[in-house]
């Protein structure tokens, strides 16, 4: 049954998995499971990272495996803002630089750690959390797996101040004091 959840990116199917078309288990091949989405450095934003995802067009035999891995390229000086992934926890391992990382819990606790190449740090489930370079020298490069195929993002700054309609100045200036 699992090989049904594979997504065929070229052939129409009848069964979808996800919202994902299925591959037919006579169809799957090795490189189903294999990309090479995340070789290569993206380009940076405004807040100096890029993050870089596998999906199920990049990486098809991930659907229905509730899993998503990316790639965080993280220019010196650079930071990825407090965010949130509503529906995932995440676990990050930095291969290269040095990175500040931490979470705030639901009891509004901080939990920071420095991080070394081949150290990692775990996000839990929805709680919003950051990593910094402060390397000053160097870029960093982090590779993330999130427990969701559609984990989500929400920058809280970007949700907060750059709403679509905009939040009324009276609840940002009795939100924030």
């Amino acid at each position: 049954m699992w090989m049904n959840a594979f997504t065929d990116t070229k052939r129409p199917r009848d069964f979808f998995s996800n919202g994902v078309p299925c591959i037919n288990p006579d169809h799957v091949l090795a490189s189903h499971f294999a990309t090479f989405a995340l070789s290569k450095p993206g380009n940076m934003n405004q807040f100096n990272f890029n993050v870089t995802l596998t999906n199920t067009n990049n990486l098809p035999g991930l659907n229905t495996l509730g899993l998503v891995l990316a790639r965080i390229d993280i220019a010196v000086n650079g930071l990825v803002p407090p965010h949130a992934h509503p529906r995932a926890s995440e676990v990050t391992i930095l291969l290269e630089g040095s990175l500040l990382v931490g979470f705030v819990d639901t009891s509004n606790r901080l939990y920071t750690q420095q991080l070394r190449p081949g150290e990692c740090f775990v996000f839990p489930k929805g709680l919003i959390h950051f990593l910094y370079n402060t390397d000053l020298m160097k870029p960093a490069l982090a590779v993330s797996g999130l427990s969701s195929q559609n984990p989500g993002a929400q920058i809280s700054s970007v949700a907060t101040f750059i709403s679509n309609p905009q939040m009324p100045d009276d609840v940002l200036k009795k939100g924030f004091k």
